[in-house]
């Protein structure tokens, strides 16, 4: 038996089905599933991982003896050998408090005293993922050979090593190979199974070493930064060896726009050509921006009475565009981001987009298509989407097809291209748009290049010079599939020198110059590359972990004070850290080990000597760099004043349950609080107008942001009490009872409750948000009242009674049809081959989508319970 392994468990399922001549046979093997096939006479068998199986920690104490000096001491109770300088303590120490013990350091508690030993802890591998681990050596005892499929990347072969080193564990001699891979398409796999290498010993290891290195510099540094202030908003201080240059690039751009001292400056434009007719065009004055007032005042005044004006000379020059380069994962990104999708959200649709066999796989550097790739069999492929198809045919009679060639290299994948056909009704719309941008991207690098031609009009009136300017794209080339980024025409009527032309009149507007524009995550991406702080896997993750820990904002990027003030700290006492240049270092020092010119043992040790040196200059500093978090954590939970004693009101994370309220900083003195909805909370400068409270953005779950008032007391936030029927545990008693919709002022929570709540004890929770309207209906499994909430996506009707019984059976029916919609698809699937698989695809989006409808009453409902 062939023991095949991959990354996870959707890849399983399609290499299984692309080697299979018929339909795999889907198994478990404890509890994970696996799929049996027969494949050139022989039997095979497919597991996908859950991608890292094993994860870096360190070791949960350090131990010494004046014999062995000291070790490391692994979850298994083995001592592991550490070296450590001499010039840190050795036991028996003055002190039994934390994290000091009499033979060593414990590490497991986050005090600042075990910070320098952190440094250079032992590392050891723990099972993250016991029960793939458990089912992978059940089938290694069994197999024959096995063969390594993961994804062929640094990450992928050190996921492929990782499960190596489980299987060898129970099959230390079993024989293996590696498949290298860049899509999932039949011909593809095929010959990558057929043509099968070893494994890469030093990608794994380069792979490795950058874990062992982003787990040593995040564990120190993130505990440093956490003791230095614990609590507050905005919880853990994180901080990382590639995540803190890049906010360093976001801080310093705001550094620069805060320094920036505005212009003033005038423009004057003049109006030409008749009012409302086709040939009317605007033009700006040939001295694009006065400087003094004076002499755009003067300049005005020399244009009174004008009403012709005369074209003094026309310019006419045609300029090439040439196409694009192919997409590889930075340009992708940037191109992605410029359409509104964020990097972390492109990479997620990307890796769908590959595992389903629509893309090649999307983490590359190469921007060259290689020589083995036939490109009008990709064009083929595509060419039945409505959307390309004349541009398809065009590219299809050509005797030969040529593409553009980017400036980077590599033969480990090809560019990004499409591998398949997709249409909007084969894929959801947020892949499809991706899909969509990629498609047109390979089909504009086999695509002539564009002509632009630039029109320049210089006019005088009143011995005052303008000029106009137009540009038009004469010959589309690329452009007609590719419009991405492409400007309007700007069309000029037809002039010619000596003509004169209706002068309308002139403005002068007042302006001034713009600070530098802050980083869309777009560009931040490109930068990161060219600085070389992080890969081409990692810094869409890097960006979102910003976002994540609240030291960024908004898009285009805006540093908060707490993100400022780390970096600000950071650079202050150890520079190191937030110049790119020592990451840069260590990145090549990795990609060394990829080559086999330098090992991780070597690379992991250089990083510990220069995170040691970094943290012996922040230690003497804490309580500077506290004051410095403190102000910051202060200015970015303000809310604005406190109507009792006048100290600031702050956003704040209850200890209890985490919830986020809104309390005064004079606590304990000043007990003034308000509560939160649930959502992402902003704080805005707007105050109330209704009551001149401060006010806050709220943007919960799939809704619109709006703007609320803090004081749930307030009249904008009153909503009226709507009688939606009659209580039917009451009315079982012989009483009369009205049930109320209304909102609890203290929690803001919504729900129906009985008038005599106190003895029937009968309530139903409502959704957040909506406006209730009595229908006068009553379920008729629970006689609960029959409400509509109108959101902004429509009106729904409803059951409040969670436990209403004809959920459960709603949903017992939802599920039978699901399964069996699933069924059906991939009876149908194996019938009809690869037309199968859309068909697959289609039955089970509407299955899922069936369940999303069908069940929209109880899951809201849950939601608000």
């Amino acid at each position: 038996m062939k023991l095949v392994v991959t990354e996870k468990n959707d890849a399983a399922e399609k290499i299984a089905r692309l080697l299979s001549s018929s339909a795999p046979k889907k198994d478990k093997v404890f509890s994970t599933p696996v799929y049996r096939f027969e494949h050139q006479g022989e039997e095979w068998v497919t597991i996908g991982l859950r991608g890292h199986i094993l994860e870096p920690n360190f070791t949960e104490q350090l131990t010494y003896t004046k014999k062995a000096g000291w070790s490391g001491v692994d979850a298994s109770g083995n001592h592991l050998s550490v070296t450590l300088p001499k010039t840190l303590p050795v036991p028996p120490f003055n002190t039994r408090r934390k994290p000091f013990m009499p033979d060593g350091i414990d590490l497991k508690t986050w005090k600042m005293d075990a910070l320098p030993y952190l440094v250079y802890a032992p590392i050891e591998k723990l099972p993250k993922e016991k029960d793939i681990i458990r089912s992978l050596k059940n089938l290694a005892k069994k197999c024959s050979s096995v063969i390594i499929a993961t994804d062929f990347d640094r990450e992928g072969e050190l996921i492929g090593a990782d499960a190596l080193s489980c299987i060898y564990d129970v099959a230390p001699n079993v024989p293996v190979q590696r498949a290298r891979y860049s899509s999932f398409t039949k011909a593809e796999i095929e010959e990558s199974f057929s043509h099968l290498v070893e494994l890469d010993n030093n990608l794994a290891a380069a792979g490795a070493s950058r874990q062992d290195i982003d787990l040593i510099w995040g564990a120190v540094l993130t505990r440093y930064l956490t003791l230095v202030k614990f609590a507050g908003y905005g919880n853990v201080r994180s901080s990382g060896r590639v995540q803190t240059p890049t906010l360093a690039l976001i801080v310093a751009k705001e550094r620069e726009r805060m320094a920036f001292v505005p212009e003033d400056y005038w423009v004057i434009q003049g109006e030409f050509g008749e009012e409302n007719s086709a040939d009317a065009f605007s033009s700006t004055h040939a001295t694009a921006r006065f400087k003094q007032l004076e002499a755009a005042q003067a300049a005005m005044q020399a244009l009174e009475g004008a009403t012709h004006g005369r074209v003094a000379c026309v310019t006419r020059k045609k300029r090439t565009v040439a196409p694009p380069a192919p997409f590889n994962t930075t340009s992708l990104m940037a191109a992605a981001s410029a359409e509104g999708i964020s990097p972390a959200r492109c990479m997620r649709l990307a890796e769908s987009l590959y595992m389903d066999g629509y893309i090649s796989y999307p983490r590359v550097d190469n921007t060259v298509y290689p020589s083995t790739l036939n490109l009008k069999d990709t064009v083929r492929a595509i060419a039945k989407n409505p959307a390309y198809t004349p541009f398809c045919e065009q590219l299809l009679k050509q005797p030969k097809l040529s593409a553009t060639r980017g400036k980077q290299q590599t033969t480990d994948h090809p560019p990004i291209y499409p591998t398949a056909l997709a249409t909007p009704e084969m894929i959801d719309a947020p892949r499809y748009k991706l899909y969509n941008l990629i498609a047109r991207r390979f089909l504009a690098t086999l695509s002539s290049p564009a002509v632009i031609e630039g029109t320049k009009v210089d006019l005088t009136v009143n011995d005052q010079s303008f000029v106009a300017k137009g540009d038009v794209l004469r010959v589309p080339g690329f452009r007609e599939i590719y419009p991405f980024g492409l400007k309007r025409d700007e069309q000029l009527p037809a002039l010619h020198e000596g003509d004169t032309v209706v002068f309308r009149g002139a403005t002068c507007t007042h302006k001034q110059t713009e600070p530098p524009a802050r980083y869309s995550q777009g560009r931040l991406i490109q930068e990161m590359e060219k600085l070389g702080l992080g890969t081409k896997s990692t810094r869409h993750s890097i960006i979102e972990r910003l976002y994540n820990v609240k030291y960024i904002v908004n898009d285009p990027i805006e540093p908060c004070s707490l993100g400022i003030a780390v970096c600000d700290a950071l650079d202050k006492y150890a520079p190191h850290i937030t110049h790119p240049e020592m990451t840069s270092q260590l990145e090549e020092e990795m990609n060394s080990i990829a080559t086999g010119a330098s090992t991780k043992q070597n690379v992991v040790s250089d990083s510990r000597s220069l995170l040691a040196d970094q943290l012996e200059a922040l230690l003497p500093h804490v309580e500077e760099v506290k004051e410095a978090l403190a102000d910051a954590v202060a200015a970015d939970a303000y809310v604005g004043k406190c109507p009792k004693c006048g100290k600031d009101l702050q956003i704040r994370a209850s200890q209890k349950t985490r919830s986020m309220f809104i309390g005064c900083a004079g606590w304990p003195d000043c007990d003034v609080t308000y509560p939160l909805p649930s959502g992402k909370i902003e704080a805005v400068d707007e105050l109330c107008p209704a009551c001149g409270m401060p006010q806050v953005k709220v943007t919960a779950f799939r809704t619109k942001p709006r703007i609320m008032c803090i004081d749930p007391a307030c009249a904008s936030n009153k909503e009226p009490d709507v009688v939606v029927g009659e209580c039917p545990v009451c009315k079982e008693r012989g009483k009369h009872a009205k049930l109320i919709a209304q909102r609890n002022p203290r929690t803001l929570k919504r729900f129906i409750r009985c008038e005599n709540y106190d003895d029937c004890q009968t309530g139903y929770p409502l959704p957040q948000y909506g406006a209730i309207t009595a229908t006068d209906e009553v379920c008729e499994h629970c006689g609960a009242p029959l409400v509509i909430v109108t959101t902004t996506r429509g009106p729904w009707k409803l059951c409040p009674n969670f436990s209403c019984p004809s959920k459960e059976t709603e949903e017992a029916s939802i599920k039978k049809r699901t399964s069996s919609s699933r069924k059906s698809a991939r009876s149908q699937a194996s019938k009809t081959g690869k037309a199968g698989k859309v068909t697959a695809t289609k039955a089970s989006k509407t299955a899922k989508t069936t369940t999303a409808k069908a069940g929209k009453v109880a899951k809201t409902t849950s939601r608000k319970k």
